[in-house]
């Protein structure tokens, strides 16, 4: 089966700003429906589900990229109530598409393989799920870090700057005695 992939490819929309993407919404949730609309028309030639796996994996990739898409469109100026509906109907338009491709594995007899795959699934999300909590204590330690080398810069600048304030008044007190009858 051929099936063209550009157009999955090309509704990711990723720009560069900066050093961070910015993932278009729009563009993002028309992956998801291009992707869901590829998949469902694909299930109907398919010879076994394992060859729709690839096509699956590009629709659930389209599903994180939207979601991501859309969290970061919620970060810039727009209505509440319309980033809200965005999410939530891509949202509900990937998870109606899960339990049919749920129904379809039922279907085929490889409902163990479906629960194979959603078991995987949840122990790759706590997987993902600790290293993102390791990554933003690791970011936190060096924040705290970057914080107490500031410090000590701060205090050993002041501890200079006192002693050449100590050192001046010094000279000056002794340059005052040479001068003047000082406790003699």
């Amino acid at each position: 089966m051929d099936l063209d992939w550009r157009c999955l490819q090309s509704q990711s929309s990723l720009s560069q700003v900066g050093e961070k993407e910015v993932i278009d919404p729009i563009s993002a949730l028309a992956g998801i429906q291009s992707a869901i609309s590829l998949v469902k028309k694909a299930a109907g030639v398919a010879q076994d589900l394992g060859s729709l796996a690839p096509m699956i994996g590009k629709m659930f990739d389209a599903k994180s990229t939207a979601t991501k898409a859309l969290i970061e469109a919620k970060k810039g100026k727009g209505s509440n109530m319309g980033t809200a509906l965005q999410i939530e109907m891509a949202l509900e338009q990937a998870r109606a598409f899960e339990e049919e491709l749920k129904m379809l594995f039922m279907q085929t007899g490889k409902i163990d393989v479906w629960n194979k795959i959603k078991a995987r699934q949840a122990q790759m999300d706590l997987d993902d799920a600790r290293e993102l909590s390791a990554l933003k204590r690791a970011e936190k330690a060096a924040k705290e870090k970057e914080q107490e080398q500031l410090e000590i810069g701060l205090a050993i600048g002041a501890l200079f700057l006192l002693g050449f304030l100590v050192f001046v008044g010094i000279y000056e007190l002794m340059e005052f005695c040479k001068t003047s009858r000082c406790g003699r």
